[in-house]
């Protein structure tokens, strides 16, 4: 057999590159699970979020959703976040699922409470706002323009 060890050392040495671009990717990505405790909460309409997507409170992100999956008794949307142990959040918390802009990726967005008492690992989010859609948002505005226009008649 006639062995090329200049091919075996230059197939060696484009793994090792790759392999390092795919850690440093990984790394700037900040595609890390967040390491803290797990919550969960319950809406009817996630419209486009994915396991993955950030937690953010205030803008700033402070976990990640871990899981998602499809209550078969209810049909809501049951997600789990894993959020940083360093923010405790209140239980009477709010989340809600919001996007950046249009076509930007959604996320779930925290309305901090005001109770004394803080979520756990594995407790649920009572008070959580569905995602809306650009209709949803639309018909909401008609709605009120064309009952305050009524209102105004009588």
């Amino acid at each position: 057999m006639n062995k090329k060890p200049v091919e075996t050392i230059m197939g060696v040495l484009v793994l090792l590159v790759a392999a390092f671009f795919a850690y440093f990717a990984y790394n700037v990505s900040d595609l890390q699970v967040v390491k803290g405790y797990n919550v969960t909460a319950r809406f009817l309409k996630v419209g486009g979020l994915t396991v993955g997507s950030d937690v953010r409170l205030n803008g700033i992100k402070i976990g990640t959703v871990i899981a998602q999956k499809l209550d078969p008794e209810d049909y809501t949307a049951e997600i789990k976040m894993s959020l940083t142990s360093d923010i405790k959040l209140p239980a009477d918390s709010t989340a809600a699922i919001t996007g950046d802009g249009l076509v930007g990726d959604k996320y779930i967005k925290i309305e901090p409470g005001h109770v004394k008492e803080y979520l756990k690992d594995g407790d649920t989010l009572k008070n959580t706002k569905d995602f809306k859609t650009l209709e949803d948002m639309v018909g909401e505005i008609i709605f009120m323009v064309t009952d305050n226009g009524s209102e105004n008649k009588q």
